[in-house]
């Protein structure tokens, strides 16, 4: 697949603008075929101008070379060994714990940017955005899909059209003096009225769900609701989400041994990475969260991201993370790890008010959750761990509570169990 089916636009158009640099679709082609890769059986595209590892990637791709896309700050080893047919290896985000190499072939992704722009309108004049470095898959593939659109990139989402991006950089980029015709929302749940909120602005919201993985599974319809991406056959397996599709990926490549991911795959083609959902009658799928980030307490069930957003949505929260922690009684506990607006953000007159916040969010969660669904311990700190793109860091947070490197206060006693 050579670099002409990758970069749609005509030679003098601007293909990438970047801290005050601007490079035409014709630059961008010259420098891409006169790039001299380093010998090696895997390219590595670990840069952090965006611009160098674009051309290190399309080169690779060009000249049929495996390239691993990585963090230049923390270079990832080289795999073992990569599954038949590889061209690219991204990156998972590490959300839940070890970031792990995922194969796939171009082709898994060059195919599915015309159904994306169909789903989501992006033109070939708009000015497109990822709101993160590019070695994240979600804003790598942003930038692919707006190049092969001819389409503008850009990574000032401050003066674009259409960013992509998280809820948790949504939110923030919501009290934007302007904000982009359309966002691209994907990576988790999206926060009740934040689309309501775009939307009363001037901004449209495209929410889409997928993972490393499997690439793009649905994406939401003009009403806001999740539907099966074209192309993807949808499939519950006890509350279980399968999907089919020529979107995913290989695997996952050959690394230490120590973890073999998230991913399942049956002989049927279809695969999944244990996310729990609910499909409707109509095809509207609900995506409930990750099965093995859920919580059983009580004889019941419940997942944390069910309960993170009713958090979230809270006044006085910027975000919160719920995590299982083990009872000798109920099984599991539901433990709340919040991260609170500055007394400044709430315009809080004084440290009293201040103090009386997380006994606030509490009540109110009480009042909005389910009994089993109530967190039993209330853990606040001044800031969660996050993922490059933006997801919260449950692996790293687990970590940091319990080796004391994230410091917490707990509030009211725990609950009673019995």
């Amino acid at each position: 697949m050579s670099d002409s089916s990758w970069l749609g636009g005509a030679d003098g158009d601007r293909a990438v603008s970047v801290a005050g640099r601007a490079l035409s679709y014709g630059e961008l082609r010259e420098r891409v075929q006169n790039h001299s890769l380093p010998p090696g059986p895997i390219v590595r595209a670990e840069h952090s101008d965006p611009v160098e590892l674009l051309v290190r990637l399309l080169a690779g791709i060009d000249q049929g070379r495996p390239v691993l896309v990585a963090d230049p700050a923390s270079p990832a080893p080289l795999p073992r060994a990569v599954p038949a047919g590889t061209e690219l290896l991204l990156l998972s985000s590490g959300s839940s714990g070890r970031a792990r190499a995922i194969a796939r072939t171009a082709a898994s992704w060059h195919d599915s940017f015309a159904p994306l722009t169909a789903a989501t309108g992006i033109r070939r004049t708009d000015v497109v955005a990822p709101s993160g470095p590019l070695h994240v898959s979600m804003h790598l593939f942003a930038a692919l899909h707006a190049l092969w659109l001819g389409a503008e990139l850009s990574f000032d989402p401050a003066g674009a059209d259409v960013v992509h991006c998280t809820p948790t950089v949504l939110g923030r980029l919501l009290s934007s003096p302007r904000l982009p015709r359309l966002f691209v929302v994907a990576g988790a749940a999206l926060p009740s009225g934040a689309r309501a909120e775009a939307l009363s602005r001037g901004a449209a919201v495209t929410e889409y769900y997928g993972a490393a993985e499997l690439s793009f599974v649905a994406v939401a319809d003009a009403g806001g609701a999740l539907r099966a991406f074209p192309g993807t056959e949808l499939a519950l397996r006890g509350g279980v989400l399968w999907a089919r599709s020529p979107y995913i990926s290989l695997g996952y490549a050959a690394g230490d041994g120590a973890d073999t991911g998230s991913l399942r795959r049956d002989a049927d083609g279809f695969a999944s990475v244990g996310d729990l959902a609910e499909l409707g009658a109509g095809g509207e799928l609900r995506v409930l969260g990750r099965g093995d980030d859920a919580v059983t307490t009580a004889g019941g069930t419940v997942t944390s991201e069910q309960i993170e957003s009713a958090l979230d949505a809270l006044p006085g929260v910027r975000a919160a993370a719920v995590i299982a922690e083990p009872h000798p009684v109920l099984g599991e506990i539901v433990v709340a790890v919040v991260e609170l607006e500055s007394a400044a953000e709430r315009e809080l007159e004084n440290d009293a008010d201040a103090g009386a916040l997380p006994r606030s969010v509490q009540a109110r969660a009480d009042a909005a959750l389910s009994p089993v669904e109530r967190p039993r311990r209330w853990l606040f700190v001044e800031q969660l761990p996050r993922t490059a793109s933006g997801k919260l860091a449950k692996g790293a947070l687990r970590q940091g509570l319990a080796d004391g490197t994230i410091p917490f206060t707990e509030h009211g006693a725990p609950r009673n169990a019995h």
